[in-house]
């Protein structure tokens, strides 16, 4: 393994554990709208990378990418993370089983990531995972912010 590869490991379990971090976090204060869909916003701003060619892929692999990650990954998560009104607020219920799925996911995606790897390039097989990670966050929050809706509706 080259050390860019073990750089990359390296970075990936790094955020990782930083997610879980803040998830544990989150799920402590009330949930807004803007704590819903600020994250896919902010992260869309990844899609910038596609300006230097190195990190370019056919826009089939990117579709697939999005769809993979929107339906195979964001699924678990989906069912694994509920609303619910607290009194006067709404608060993220998660199951006990969301870290579970949160570690199995990113193992999946650690594994995916190494065969891939071997077939094209560093920087593609990173374009590809960031896509499949925004084809994730996006049916999760739209997900969460569908049921933020139903709640303050009531």
């Amino acid at each position: 393994m080259s050390p860019t590869f073990l750089t990359s490991i390296g970075a990936a379990l790094l955020g990782f554990i930083v997610i879980l971090l803040w998830r544990v976090q989150e799920s402590r204060t009330p949930v807004t709208a803007k704590k819903i869909l600020i994250p896919p916003f902010g992260m869309a701003t990844g899609f910038c990378m596609f300006v230097v060619p190195v990190f370019r892929i056919p826009w089939l692999w990117g579709l697939i990418a999005f769809v993979v990650g929107a339906l195979l990954f964001a699924g678990p998560l989906v069912r694994t993370s509920r609303l619910e009104r607290v009194g006067d607020r709404i608060m993220m219920q998660r199951s006990k089983a969301f870290f579970a799925v949160i570690v199995f996911l990113g193992l999946v995606r650690l594994l995916a990531r190494n065969y891939i790897s071997r077939y094209i390039t560093l920087e593609q097989t990173a374009a590809l995972f960031f896509v499949l990670a925004f084809g994730m966050i996006v049916r999760w929050r739209a997900q969460m912010y569908r049921q933020y809706l139903r709640l303050t509706a009531a």
